[in-house]
């Protein structure tokens, strides 16, 4: 390897280690800032570890219980929304991958333009509401069946596949479902498991639509249920001063906030480590035909 490899190689890591560090430090201070004393807060006493350990914001979040019902809820809501998305964008991507299915330029034609174009969201409001789907969790997830995104890129690893391994498998009397299952999506388990945290990532964040259809308290997800509290918490704060408007709390409102963001990040960033190993191969091979 010559000099100026090895100078580039170092610069290379030098500069990925220093946007590394620009993106993990603001979480650092986030669990900093969440788990110190107020007096340490509104001293600017926290950068990047705790100061008066302090697990007031996390006991103020969770103890009336509705953080957990929430938590609950949006892991169903997660859980099942991902699964019909994975089903349906398989179930597209499959026969539309395929050059014999007839009218298939006009029905990707067709599938292209929804991508371009939406109804908008009182049309979108108006039909859930038609439906009966109003304060259910299928308002949520009927409308979003199929990212059309996420269907042109499994179909186009679906299109990189060897077309011999399903003509043996025809040979030998497999059937179109068979052969998807058996297959198909064994060698698809990189694109799966992305398209998979796109869709679980997206279904985690959810806030707009679970604000707009969902009217129970009972039924909300974890990011509206956590703004709310974020509000009420920080509304009573600031309303909770002595005669010389020193504030008499052993939390803050950015304990609050921080803590929030800890318990809104944290659980969907432990299935991280479980794909990818999966996750770059199957975006760069799901999006480039090879």
């Amino acid at each position: 390897m010559s000099g100026s490899s090895r100078w580039f190689g170092r610069l290379n890591a030098f500069l990925l280690a220093l946007f590394a560090l620009a993106t993990l430090l603001p979480f650092v201070n986030m669990i900093a800032v969440s788990l110190s004393s107020s007096r340490a807060i509104n001293a600017g006493e926290v950068s990047f570890w705790p100061v008066d350990l302090s697990l007031d914001a996390y006991v103020n979040l969770i103890a009336d219980g509705q953080l957990l019902v929430a938590m609950k809820n949006t892991i169903v809501i997660t859980v099942v929304g991902t699964a019909l998305n994975m089903l349906f964008t398989i179930m597209a991507a499959y026969p539309l991958s395929k050059r014999r299915l007839k009218g298939r330029n006009v029905m990707l034609m067709g599938v292209l333009f929804t991508m371009l174009f939406g109804g908008g969201l009182i049309p979108n409001f108006l039909l859930v509401g038609a439906l009966g789907l109003i304060d259910s969790y299928w308002g949520l997830w009927l409308p979003a069946l199929i990212s059309v995104y996420n269907m042109f890129v499994m179909k186009t690893f679906f299109e990189g596949l060897p077309e011999e391994l399903e003509e043996s498998a025809a040979i030998d009397g497999a059937k179109e479902l068979t052969v998807l299952w058996k297959i198909i999506l064994p060698l698809s388990l990189p694109v799966v498991a992305a398209l998979t945290l796109f869709y679980a990532v997206g279904w985690w964040n959810s806030y707009m639509n679970v604000l707009i259809y969902i009217k129970s308290t009972d039924k909300l997800s974890l990011m509206v249920k956590l703004y709310q509290m974020l509000e009420n918490v920080s509304s009573q704060l600031l309303n909770t001063t002595n005669g010389e408007g020193v504030q008499q709390a052993s939390i803050t409102p950015e304990s609050i906030r921080a803590a929030s963001i800890i318990i809104a990040i944290v659980p969907i960033l432990c299935v991280y480590p479980f794909l990818q190993k999966h996750f770059v191969k199957g975006v760069l091979m799901g999006s480039v035909k090879g």
